[in-house]
């Protein structure tokens, strides 16, 4: 049944949680430290279950394994229930078509028992195609340079709503793999998620931020904006308004010494620089919504379109809400038929629910799903970094030269003495021989580099492990930074306008000796694009897929012939059909236990001088 998008449980006995790392996390917007989750959790301390969205039966896969290995090494709370869900095969359904089939997963592996359950649904099933480091393996496992040994996206998560469970009626938390939401309250005040309906976490945002969020029309008599923690009512729900529309709608705040809510459509001009907006980040159901959801959903049978958690489902309560966004479909991705009849059901079944709002004054939203955020935020003087603690050097082996930089991020990696690393690059999951250069402002991740070689600034390297008829072989993607892997054309003749490190694709297969044709994408609906492009050579071994592809990128780099004609070449769609996550698995933890004899050996030498 897996193959069919059925969920697997992934449980441990009840009442007993390992000494692992994903305890409470102060949320101080000085820095949230984890704390161990320690010996014993007493009943609604932690979650009754939590679930992982996937998109596919291989992605759920691959999810599964992560989490038996994390609770292998007991680096998740073992009382908890985890559950990993994907998406029915056949068209895809968005976060809201996920977070109903979620529901129905819920109810056909636990039956009645889920409705006495707090449940976090983490919605993590999308391709990463803006961090294609993450796509292998899931944005809900991407490294922190955090702890010994490293936090994942999923152990911050469980650490920042680790007080949220003893707070909470029966229900459902909603919320994203690659975003991060630090908060600071008063030293008695509890985040509390016990009203009927729906409530919001909302944060202050410039007016910029909104227009890519979701925006709250705060009723004004149930806001103050005193204090650093606020029960509200949403008057209605926006999702990415534009600015004209958040003024007239009445969602603009002003801030001078706390926030005032603005009139509708009024707003002078000394007020301009402090004006701010609530928008929206994790919201929470109570069980009897959800079981409606649910219900609407059997009632589907199929959903046939996308549907968006936030925009489809919020945007159809608070007194103020009106069927109009129904038919709106400019911030949609892609337009389905269905999709307007689908929205008006939602609107219909949804209308009049409360949305409730618990606003965060002293909060922080960051989000970490593109190359440029990942970079900033791990290697900048990012206000995360300083708050929770994000280090240059993180769970790795390097040489003293390059501890020495702060304006880098090496995660769980092996360096060895003579290496370069540029200031503002990343390097995860790697091993870099003495005579590599990183340039700046670079991403390796899952590679092994014993040749000479100097990789230019700009440049992400991902390395995948696939499962061909021969056994594991090798790919490694090789991209610009900045280039545009979600970019698609339909038609041959356009493909000109596709980038690659600054040159157009139809330059670059001149020089690999390629031929523009359909077969050279692997996307069976006409999406040609960086993503679909069969351009990336299988190899026997890591390090020689990974000379390959920089090969490749020099020959692009300095204009100069090099032939790719004679290999088996995949897309980086297709290595994600065919990734083989045990053998990536293998070679982080080969990396990982390699650490870990260091570390040892390090401590015993310690001891050893100490006497």
């Amino acid at each position: 049944t897996a193959g069919h998008g059925a969920p697997a449980a992934l449980q441990c006995q009840e009442g007993a949680t390992g000494p692992g790392r994903a305890g409470p996390c102060r949320r101080r917007l000085s820095g949230a430290v984890p704390v161990p989750a320690g010996s014993a959790a007493r009943p609604g301390e932690l979650w009754d279950a939590v679930v992982l969205t996937a998109a596919d039966a291989a992605q759920a896969g691959a999810f599964r394994e992560q989490l038996a290995e994390k609770l292998r090494r007991e680096q998740l709370p073992r009382a908890v229930r985890y559950l990993v869900c994907a998406d029915p095969p056949g068209p895809r359904i968005g976060n809201g078509g996920s977070t109903l089939h979620a529901l129905r997963c819920l109810e056909e592996q636990y039956g009645d028992q889920w409705t006495s359950f707090t449940v976090l649904l983490i919605h993590s099933g999308g391709y990463s195609q803006r961090l294609p480091n993450a796509s292998a393996l899931g944005k809900i496992f991407t490294a922190l340079p955090l702890g010994e040994p490293l936090y994942q996206m999923l152990e911050l998560k469980l650490s920042m709503y680790i007080d949220f469970p003893r707070h909470m009626k029966p229900g459902v938390l909603v919320t994203c793999s690659d975003d991060i939401e630090l908060y600071s309250t008063g030293v008695t005040e509890a985040i509390t998620f016990d009203k009927p309906g729906f409530t919001a976490l909302a944060h202050p945002s410039d007016l910029a931020v909104g227009t890519t969020h979701g925006v709250f029309v705060l009723d004004p008599s149930s806001f103050s904006g005193k204090g650093g923690l606020e029960y509200g009512s949403c008057y209605r729900f926006l999702h990415k308004p534009d600015v004209e529309t958040m003024h007239q709608s009445g969602a603009v705040c002003v801030r001078r010494d706390r926030p005032q809510l603005s009139s509708p459509g009024s707003c002078g001009d000394s007020a301009v620089a402090s004006e701010c907006v609530y928008t929206d980040s994790v919201f929470y159901m109570d069980h009897s919504t959800a079981q409606q959801l649910l219900h609407f959903y059997k009632q589907m049978g199929t959903l046939g379109c996308e549907i968006d958690a936030y925009g489809d489902f919020l945007q159809a309560l608070g007194p103020g809400a009106t069927p109009d966004y129904t038919k709106n479909t400019r911030n949609v991705s892609k337009e389905d038929s269905g999709l307007v009849a689908v929205r008006q059901q939602l609107y219909s079944l949804l209308q009049g629910t409360a949305l409730n709002v618990i606003v965060l004054n002293n909060s922080q939203f960051y989000h970490i799903g593109t190359t440029q955020e990942y970079l900033f935020h791990f290697t900048a003087e990012s206000k995360l970094r300083f708050e929770l603690g994000l280090q240059p050097v993180a769970f790795s082996i390097c040489p003293d030269s390059a501890r020495t930089l702060d304006q880098l991020s090496i995660i769980q990696s092996i360096l060895e003495p003579g290496c370069v690393i540029g200031p503002g690059s990343v390097i995860e999951y790697s091993r870099i021989g003495p005579e590599v250069s990183v340039g700046k402002g670079s991403i390796v991740s899952g590679s092994y580099i014993n040749f000479s070689v100097d990789i230019p600034s700009e440049c992400f390297l991902s390395s995948v492990s696939v499962k061909m008829a021969d056994g594991v072989e090798y790919v490694t993607m090789v991209f610009g930074v900045g280039d545009d892997l979600k970019k698609s054309v339909k038609s041959l003749s356009d493909i000109h306008s596709l980038r690659f490190f600054g040159a157009s694709l139809p330059e670059c297969l001149d020089l690999w000796s390629l031929e523009a044709s359909d077969q050279l994408f692997s996307s069976e609906d006409t999406r040609l694009g960086l993503w679909t492009a069969r351009i990336f050579p299988v190899c026997s071994t890591l390090s020689e897929s990974v000379r390959m592809s920089l090969n490749m990128l020099n020959s692009v780099q300095h204009k100069s012939a090099f032939k790719v004609s004679g290999f088996q070449l995949l897309s980086v769609e297709e290595m994600l059909t065919y990734k083989d996550v045990e053998d990536m698995l293998q070679f982080r933890k080969q990396i990982y236990d390699e650490i870990c004899l260091q570390r040892q050996k390090e401590k015993s030498d310690y001891r050893m001088n100490g006497t």
